[in-house]
């Protein structure tokens, strides 16, 4: 059977010697007196974890070290270069917190606390730092009573938002129960305190309860043939007051105060010592749920029950085979997801169970080492943590860019993005980000993104979403531009025909089938509508006009129709439609000759050969105005020449 004791191990000889040597230090300045102390006072944490005699070092030299009292070099020297390496790697992880500039009154939002978790275990180059930090945030929250309420409430805030939680994943409940309260006492003081009167006055020796209750039950079971475990913990008053909340009970009607774990070979054990608790002390209707016959939506199993024991003190029974608890702390079912109600992230479930394998006690040590390092360079390796200069987590995929943290923060950011500093250093926006840096960025106040970003090789981008951003600017960048342009195409040519006070623009936007203004604008700038088309709907209409005013006058059918267009001499030519067209006297083309038309105001279209000089001389002045036309019909006609 199992008892509340916690359990304790003979301190390492290198441990204690090097505590020998840290308090020697500790005489030199007032400074190092402090760093020795606080790192003495993280090391004892660590140390009670279980934790190898390495990593205990590491964490009494990591203040040391960070506060200038100790060099790299004589730590390894002193200490041993393991112990050395840990420290310099704690300093890697620096004073990771949740933001100074955050608010001590208001809670994180889900997303950033959990952003906030997985930036600090993608941070540490040995995942087993991850228990030294959780020790040095659960001493700092021991000695938070001396700290400015303000900084003390920041403290807890972090700790119950980012650290609890994550050393509930890892399994740590040594550290997490205490985190978890020290940090609502911080925060809470009227409610900790209302619930730690009523566990006071219900106290009466409440850990001997336990221990009695335990002590009956394993007989009971004994008596019964069942082999079992028996584990007792008291509740903690954050858990109390948070089960409370959540199903809105008083004090009274918490029946888990006290609470025992049984753990049996087989699920037949499992209703056998059920039956057991039962027939010594008599259930609380409402209380039993089987978790076995029907297991959770995340698959855990267990059967839970709660009883009133000697006394009338009611108490929580949990009952489960060993198999189930190792899956309930390890597996897909791990206590943490359902107390936190989260949806699953397959791969960071993975990484988290990696880590809690690593810093669980190992029978081999060599192994252990091996397996560190083939897991190291798979830790949250497709993602890059960075912060905001408020301290606000961002979460960027791998090798993002200061462009891609501007993106990700606001879109119109990234667009006027000019420069970036990264820990307040000036860096170029191709250089890549790391974990825990802190990235400010330098903009302007108008938009003016570069083309050159869209280039994947040059480095500017590594997220498809932010290029896509860059592409959507620059396809309505070149729509306005395209609208500008057809506008004064339009109004150019409206003149050049003297016709912008006599041709109405609703007739004209029908006669070319165009729904509005705009949208002939955009059709002109883009090449979708020519000037040709501008000029023969102006031509058709002004016909129009004229036939309702007076005769009627004989026009060439439009292009398409049953007869070619009119062309000089009777010859037909292809793409000039229902324009007036003439013959350049400069150089009287004839056919096979290659041949061009070109739009000349008050004549329509004078058609020259291809290679005409005068030709080539109003092309290079008005590209606008050259069409594309064609000799008509056959080669065997008779022509003026």
């Amino acid at each position: 059977m199992k008892t509340t004791e916690t359990r304790t191990r003979p301190s390492d000889p290198g441990v204690d010697q090097a505590r020998g040597q840290l308090r020697a230090l500790a005489a030199s300045t007032p400074a190092a007196a402090a760093a020795v102390e606080r790192g003495l006072g993280i090391a004892s944490i660590v140390e009670s974890l279980d934790a190898e005699p390495p990593l205990v070092v590491g964490a009494m030299l990591w203040p040391a070290l960070a506060a200038g009292a100790l060099t790299g070099d004589d730590a390894a020297a002193g200490f041993g270069a393991e112990a050395a390496a840990i420290a310099t790697g704690l300093q890697g992880i620096g004073e990771f917190h949740a933001g100074t500039q955050w608010a001590s009154d208001r809670q994180l939002s889900t997303t950033q606390a959990e952003t906030l978790r997985k930036m600090l275990l993608a941070v540490v180059t040995d995942p087993r730092l991850v228990l030294v930090r959780l020790a040095s945030q659960l001493h700092d929250l021991r000695g938070a009573r001396d700290l400015p309420e303000a900084e003390a409430r920041r403290l807890a805030l972090e700790t119950r938002e980012v650290f609890a939680p994550l050393a509930n994943r890892l399994g740590i409940r040594q550290l997490k129960w205490e985190l978890e309260d020290l940090a609502f006492r911080h925060l809470q003081p009227d409610d900790y305190r209302r619930i730690a009167r009523a566990l006071n006055e219900r106290r009466l020796n409440r850990e001997d309860y336990i221990r009695k209750f335990m002590d009956q039950l394993d007989r009971e079971l004994a008596a019964a043939g069942i082999r079992a475990e028996i584990e007792g913990r008291p509740k903690h008053i954050y858990s109390i007051w948070r089960k409370m909340q959540r199903k809105q009970l008083p004090f009274e009607r918490v029946f888990d105060v006290r609470a025992v774990r049984i753990l049996t070979d087989s699920v037949a054990a499992c209703y056998a010592a059920l039956g057991v608790v039962h027939g010594c002390w008599p259930f609380i209707p409402g209380e039993f749920d089987d978790y076995i016959a029907t297991p959770k939506d995340n698959d855990y199993r267990s059967l839970h029950t709660a009883v009133t024991g000697p006394g009338g003190v009611p108490v929580e029974v949990q009952i489960r085979t060993r198999e189930m608890h190792d899956q309930a702390e390890l597996g897909v079912a791990a206590h943490w997801r359902y107390k936190e109600g989260r949806a699953r992230d397959a791969a960071y479930d993975r990484k988290i169970g990696w880590l809690r394998e690593l810093l669980a006690p190992a029978a081999d040590g060599e192994a252990e080492r091996d397996y560190l390092d083939r897991v190291r360079a798979e830790l949250f390796e497709d993602r890059v943590y960075v912060l905001t200069p408020k301290g606000e987590v961002v979460d960027l995929p791998r090798d993002a860019t200061p462009l891609d943290f501007a993106y990700h923060l606001h879109t119109d950011l990234g667009h006027r993005c000019r420069g970036a500093k990264v820990n307040g250093r000036m860096v170029p926006l191709d250089t890549r980000l790391a974990n825990g840096q802190v990235v400010e960025i330098v903009a302007a106040k108008q938009p003016q993104p570069s083309r050159d970003w869209l280039v994947e090789p040059l480095g500017y981008l590594a997220s498809a979403r932010s290029r896509a951003r860059v592409r959507a600017w620059f396809r309505k960048q070149d729509e306005g531009r395209n609208r500008q342009e057809g506008r004064e195409l339009l109004e150019r040519e409206l003149a050049r025909l003297g016709v912008q006070h006599t041709i109405a623009l609703p007739a004209l936007l029908r006669e070319l089938r165009v729904a509005t203004a705009e949208d002939l604008h955009l059709a002109l700038g883009a090449g979708g509508i020519t000037i040709a088309q501008i000029t023969g709907a102006i031509q058709r209409l002004q016909r129009a006009s004229a036939s309702a005013a007076g005769p009627e006058v004989t026009a060439a059918p439009r292009r398409g129709g049953a007869t070619p267009p009119a062309s000089p001499g009777g010859l037909a030519i292809e793409g000039v439609g229902d324009l007036v067209s003439s013959f350049a006297r400069c150089c009287s083309p004839v056919p096979p000759e290659p041949i061009a038309g070109y739009l000349t105001l008050g004549r329509g279209v004078t058609v020259h050969r291809a290679d005409c000089a005068d030709f080539l001389r109003l092309r290079a002045r008005q590209p606008a105005r050259v069409l594309q036309v064609n000799w008509g019909g056959g080669d065997d006609r008779r022509f003026p020449a």
